[in-house]
């Protein structure tokens, strides 16, 4: 088995053209360059030189050999610059499974800012529904899930609540509920909605409440994302129900945003799967979620 310190006394040798110059380039001594030479030469099995009055020349084979060992050497330096870098948090993969409205908003900020700092690292974020996110947290396919808080526990995930928010109603601007700064759910009974499809927590939580009050919704289209729920609402085709975190996407000269009465409410949460604990790169971008966070509580987004 080669030896790191032969393997670079040999390449030194190589590079420098001599016992000497290999020793001062190495900071070591000549007899011990010596020594690591004759050793590497009797590991091999061929020549690596000609002795010629007291003097080394390389054999045609040491050539060939030397390409070889450089290419070892730089493998060997770009494993030792990779470990210092994933030890300083500077590299690696991440994989973010998130409700689709946190991928159009506070994740991409998240993960600008992220970048920012850990240039070297690369991030896969994964769009999916709340029964795809358990499905990857227990199946242990994603790194870090944001999502609505669920007893993600059963699913093999830790969970930390990060906001608390309050469901708003988009409407057209002009609409005749538009000066109410407050809707009571009863006025929205007449209206055409347009909603997340089946199954989305959201949608399940607001079918909920209308059925709790009463109130049976007459839908105008669904769709998968809240981002495309917010256009259908700025062409006129219908009223939403939507997460504050909507409010980032809309345009206010086309679409108002109001409360709720009574207020549908969830929390914002982050699951880590069990046994898969975070690691440097993992909780720096925790960090900056928590950041945009912040950032959304003090524009009074969520609380």
């Amino acid at each position: 088995m080669f030896k790191t310190r032969e393997l670079e006394a040999f390449d030194a040798y190589m590079r420098l053209g001599g016992v000497k110059m290999a020793a001062e380039d190495l900071e070591a001594s000549q007899p011990l360059v010596s020594r690591l030479l004759a050793s590497l030469e009797e590991k091999v099995g061929f020549a690596l030189f000609r002795r010629k009055r007291n003097r080394l020349a390389p054999t045609p084979e040491a050539f060939r050999f030397h390409q070889t060992v450089v290419r070892h050497l730089a493998g060997l330096r770009g494993l030792e610059q990779e470990a210092v870098a994933i030890a300083n948090g500077e590299v690696g993969h991440l994989v973010i499974a998130a409700q689709p409205i946190f991928c159009d908003t506070f994740l991409l900020d998240a993960l600008r800012a992220f970048r920012d700092t850990h240039p070297q690292a690369t991030v896969q974020i994964v769009d999916v529904g709340m029964a795809e996110m358990l499905r990857m947290i227990s199946e242990q396919r994603c790194d870090l899930a944001f999502g609505i808080t669920l007893n993600a526990e059963a699913f093999g995930a830790e969970s930390r609540p990060l906001a608390h928010c309050e469901a708003h109603c988009l409407l057209p601007k002009g609409h005749p509920l538009g000066d109410l700064a407050e809707i009571p759910l009863p006025r929205l009974r007449k209206e055409w909605f347009i909603d997340l499809a089946q199954g989305s927590p959201l949608r399940q939580r607001v079918d909920h409440m209308m059925e709790t009050i009463n109130v049976h919704r007459t839908i105008a289209a669904e769709l998968r994302t809240l981002h495309g729920v917010v256009r259908l609402v700025e062409r006129g085709v219908g009223v939403a129900i939507v997460d504050p975190v909507a409010n980032q996407l809309i345009d206010l000269e086309r679409v108002s945003s109001h409360r709720l009465i009574p207020a549908i409410t969830w929390d914002i949460a982050q699951f880590v799967p069990h046994d898969r604990p975070l690691g440097s790169v993992g909780l720096a971008f925790a960090a900056a979620v928590a950041t945009e966070i912040n950032n959304l509580k003090a524009a009074g987004i969520v609380t």
